[in-house]
């Protein structure tokens, strides 16, 4: 699920031709593609904070969301967090632009009645782990009955990471996060021939925003283009083709 670069690109220079506006450059077209393809991807979760101040069950506000949570769900991820030696901090992914939850794996041994008798299993069993402050976690750590323990762990962010308590602090291994990651950066790839611009697939990197965004990354590109020149009738073209573009979503 993905937006072709070269499909916006090419509409794009057709919106600008059409206007006669000039032309667009490639590297101006990544330079724009990425920025605004960041600046949909936040606009979501700026929705779902506004839909969520919204009182009552309308239907239509429940419909939104379930859209904008289809579109962030493209995004949502798990991979393994990494142990800073130097830190002494578990790090998030190079990509992490929202954590979701930290999953403690959680090391159970038990002795099996078959085939063989006393023979110890061991197994991991994923466990959710709480997120606290600082100050909570000196309060619980002080007694038997509140304190972490491997089946109940809990964490602590700082900037220069994260802290995992269970029985003892986590370290090394057997932590993952669930997180919503960044989009990869969008790119028009393309080869020089007789001096054009041509396009290369091999080094192009679609939009990674769910399919409806085509027509609204266009529109947006061409609001960056028409600023970075100054072109104020430019801007106008777009920014009426977004008013529209938005009318229709609504519709």
């Amino acid at each position: 699920m993905a937006v072709s670069v070269d499909t916006v690109y090419q509409r794009v220079l057709a919106i600008l031709n059409k206007e006669q506006r000039g032309y667009i450059t490639p590297q101006e077209f990544n330079l724009f593609a990425n920025q605004v393809e960041l600046d949909i991807f936040e606009q979501y979760f700026y929705d779902i904070n506004q839909f969520g101040r919204i009182s009552g069950n309308d239907t239509e506000f429940s419909d939104m969301l379930n859209i904008l949570n289809e579109k962030i769900n493209i995004f949502e991820t798990t991979a393994n967090m990494v142990w800073n030696t130097n830190t002494l901090h578990w790090g998030a992914p190079a990509d992490l632009y929202r954590i979701g939850s930290i999953v403690y794996e959680n090391t159970i041994t038990t002795k099996s009645l078959y085939p063989t008798p006393n023979t110890v299993v061991t197994t991991k069993v994923p466990v959710e782990v709480e997120r606290i402050n600082y100050n909570e976690y000196l309060y619980i750590a002080q007694s038997g009955m509140t304190k972490p323990t491997n089946s109940r762990p809990v964490f602590v962010a700082n900037t220069e990471g994260y802290k995992v308590y269970g029985a003892t602090e986590v370290t090394l291994t057997d932590v993952k996060c669930n997180y919503i990651r960044k989009p990869v950066k969008a790119a028009w790839g393309y080869q020089m021939v007789y001096g054009e611009a041509l396009y290369d697939s091999t080094t192009s990197t679609d939009f990674e925003l769910h399919p409806s965004e085509e027509t609204e990354l266009a529109i947006k590109i061409l609001e960056f283009a028409g600023l970075s020149v100054q072109d104020v009738q430019m801007y106008q073209v777009a920014a009426g083709m977004g008013a529209q573009n938005n009318q229709q979503e609504k519709s």
